[in-house]
């Protein structure tokens, strides 16, 4: 069985999966396939209550290093900077709305599940 190191960037299942792994990811790409461009603060707000400052920071830091995400700093006092899809990033766009599409019908589907459990 190959390894981890032999996996990476030769099996695209294991590869999308390393690159996604994050507790966050997911929902911070679809954040950024409705918002053309998010500023730090912003994409904060657009979060769950539970996720902190610097957490989000570990992850767009992640996402920036994996190249899916591209952070332009406007060097300005006050800092401002920005975070968008990169090339790449944007291909995944159609992977993200497929995975908004199943996340509905799931949710339809527990819920009938559940419903049919308290009958």
């Amino acid at each position: 069985m190959p390894s981890s190191k032999e996996l990476f960037l030769t099996c695209p299942y294991f590869t999308s999966q390393k690159v996604l792994a994050s507790k966050w990811s997911l929902f911070i790409l679809h954040q950024l396939t409705e918002h053309e461009s998010v500023r730090f603060n912003e994409l904060l707000r657009l979060m769950p209550d539970d996720m902190t400052h610097p957490v989000l920071s570990r992850q767009l830091k992640a996402l920036v290093e994996a190249g899916i995400v591209t952070r332009r700093d406007y060097g300005e006092v006050p800092p401002r900077v920005e975070y968008s899809l990169s090339p790449i990033g944007e291909e995944f766009r159609p992977v993200v709305e497929a995975l908004g599409t199943w996340g509905e019908k799931y949710i339809t589907y527990r819920k009938a599940a559940d419903e049919s459990l308290e009958a």
